[in-house]
């Protein structure tokens, strides 16, 4: 098991330079986890793409249906105590540190491709692509 940002769950469902990575750490770890955050942060990137044009309304709501199918058994809610002493103790959001709060939780790695949060977080988070 692993937990994934929403970046990740992007780069699964809209093809691009990190597709590749992310369909390969699918094949290798398909039991993927994320906090139920991950939701709006993945429907914000796909209104980025409705408002570029790059994706109709019927597809964003497909891939949206899709990636909430693929994470249902996946989803976690994570404590606001532990987010905030993540926060207190580096530069990161509050939203990415509950994605790494519930990978301390599990005990197990977040997969990311955002800098910040892998230098902030070098034992418990993992670059998608090294």
């Amino acid at each position: 098991m692993i937990v994934v940002d929403s970046n990740v769950v992007a780069y699964l469902y809209l093809p691009g330079e990190f597709t590749a990575a992310a369909e390969a750490l699918l094949a290798r770890d398909p039991d993927w986890s994320a906090p139920g955050l991950w939701r709006s942060k993945f429907r914000n990137i796909l209104a980025g793409y409705l408002r570029r044009g790059q994706l109709t309304f019927g597809q964003a709501l497909a891939l949206q249906g899709e990636a909430e199918d693929m994470l249902r058994d996946g989803e976690h809610e994570v404590g606001s105590g532990s987010v905030l002493e993540l926060v207190r103790g580096s530069e990161c959001s509050a939203y990415d540190c509950e994605f790494v709060a519930l990978a301390m939780r599990l005990g197990t790695r977040l997969v990311t491709m955002d800098g910040k949060v892998l230098r902030s977080f070098p034992d418990t988070s993992i670059p998608l692509t090294a």
